[in-house]
């Protein structure tokens, strides 16, 4: 039987680009053929954004958009609007699944129970998330750059955002997760890594929270254990609005 193909729209910021990178690995992995979003494809996945007006109507948009190309497609909507919006979409007839921003690592599953299921949704509570949700070592990317993500969520809850709502409190990944991915990438050639999270300064604090530490362990630890790795010549970080860019330090 011939592979049965995915199409991927990641709207938003560099974290949903990263998990983007991770979904497609994980289809890859179980055989899936991976093809552009305007080409015909059995299954397509909208990676939403929520961060303005303009972004949940964009996220609409683009889910309306498949089933024109598709109409017997599975349609996957998943990411920071599913996860805040999840009533509006269910009113969405065309949408077969919707997916919060915690269940992205686990989507092949999900996908393969529709196709023998009816439409579900499955939301955890991000506000009760403590733990970071790691996809391992992502290693596709289309780019010359590879973009990495090692923080989630943010503790501002500032009074015009909605990030926190859509993301949980804040959750660092594991140094030795970071660095094992970024080795891996830097075998295969590439050279730059864009290191990228919600509310990235507040990398590592929240292990004091969960385990004990003989010392603190922060972003610029994290930066300097990065910048060991051979091959690795520039580390880009993507704050949300900005960029910092880090030549190699010899």
């Amino acid at each position: 039987m011939e592979n049965k193909k995915v199409a991927f729209c990641t709207l938003g910021c560099k974290v949903n680009q990263y998990e983007t990178n991770g979904m497609i690995q994980e289809f890859k992995k179980c055989g899936y053929e991976i093809v552009e979003f305007d080409e015909f494809a059995d299954i397509y996945v909208v990676n939403t954004c929520t961060v303005t007006n303009m972004a949940d109507r964009k996220s609409r948009q683009m889910i309306r958009k498949v089933k024109e190309i598709n109409p017997n497609a599975i349609l996957v909507a998943v990411g920071c609007y599913a996860q805040v919006a999840k009533e509006d979409l269910e009113k969405i007839p065309e949408i077969d699944l919707i997916l919060g921003t915690n269940e992205k690592k686990n989507i092949v599953s999900h996908v393969e129970k529709i196709l023998n299921e009816e439409k579900q949704t499955s939301i955890a509570d991000v506000m009760h998330c403590e733990d970071y949700a790691d996809f391992g070592d992502v290693t596709f990317t289309e780019k010359t750059r590879a973009v990495i993500k090692v923080q989630d969520g943010c503790d501002r809850f500032c009074s015009y955002c909605i990030i926190p709502f859509a993301r949980g409190h804040i959750r660092s990944r594991r140094p030795e997760s970071v660095i094992s991915e970024i080795t891996k990438i830097a075998e295969k050639g590439i050279k730059e890594v864009v290191i990228t999270g919600i509310h990235l300064a507040s990398y590592g604090r929240d292990f004091a929270k969960r385990e004990k530490h003989s010392r603190e362990y922060r972003l610029i630890d994290l930066l300097e254990d990065i910048n060991r790795i051979d091959g690795i010549q520039r580390i880009r970080l993507r704050f949300v609005g900005a960029n910092i860019n880090y030549r190699r330090i010899c």
